[in-house]
């Protein structure tokens, strides 16, 4: 039997004796990706159709995301963050949880916080951008001013639409394009900017391209903030 089958076989017999509980390890490790795709659709089906519940272990985030109501990222064995999939994603605890959920990965981005009159700015190279006051007035942003720290922005949150330069005039810089994947409905573009390297998820109607200089604009609303010693998100 090939693959599949056999976990198709062995997943029958775990059902016929009508457990309370499914402990499922890594069960789709072994098959090609389009099996995979398949096979997680019909376990999700499954699950909802038994109404039992399944615990879950896989180290891929796609199956985490798209089959779980509840995930626990675990880190050395340590649980790091127990929450539903859009709240991992969107309310990381800490840069491990940021980082392992998104594809690509969330962006990372050493500087520091500095104030200006009543504004607050985050600083990394040559850049000073404006933080939203929405984000600038919380009281633990305000206690890292004159502090270093680490600042993530997914990769859809960087633009090089013209409407969005426009609109964030105040959050664009300018970056060098090493490498883009087609990926059919959008493009990743592998980006530069002095040593800071960043990736952006754009439309696949993007003309950049690979050896370009262009601008993009950084969506600061959407930042996430990072002690960078203990690598706690203290403000979303």
């Amino acid at each position: 039997m090939s693959g599949g089958q056999r976990q198709r076989v062995a997943l029958g017999r775990a059902i016929v004796r009508e457990p309370k509980v499914f402990l499922l390890d890594e069960p789709l490790s072994n098959l090609d990706a389009k099996l995979r795709a398949s096979t997680r659709t019909e376990l999700t089906k499954l699950h909802k159709r038994l109404g039992t519940t399944f615990v879950y272990v896989t180290h891929d985030q796609v199956e985490a995301m798209t089959m779980a109501s509840r995930i626990v990222v675990m880190k050395d064995g340590v649980i790091q963050q127990v929450d539903s999939p859009q709240n991992l994603y969107d309310l990381p605890v800490n840069q491990f949880v940021a980082g392992f959920i998104g594809t690509p990965q969330m962006n990372f981005i050493n500087g520091s916080l500095k104030k200006k009159g009543e504004d607050i700015y985050f600083n990394f190279g040559t850049h000073e951008l404006k933080l939203p006051a929405e984000k600038s007035n919380k009281p633990e942003v305000q206690a890292y001013i004159g502090k270093e720290v680490v600042a993530g922005l997914r990769t859809e949150s960087i633009h090089d639409e013209p409407m969005y330069l426009s609109q964030m005039s105040d959050w664009v810089i300018e970056t060098y394009i090493e490498v883009t994947e087609l990926m059919g409905a959008e493009i990743f573009l592998f980006l530069v900017n002095d040593e800071q390297n960043l990736v952006a998820r754009v439309s696949s109607r993007s003309k950049s391209k690979a050896g370009d200089t262009i601008k993009v604009a950084l969506d600061i609303s959407r930042i996430h903030l990072f002690d960078k010693d203990t690598e706690v998100c203290f403000c979303h």
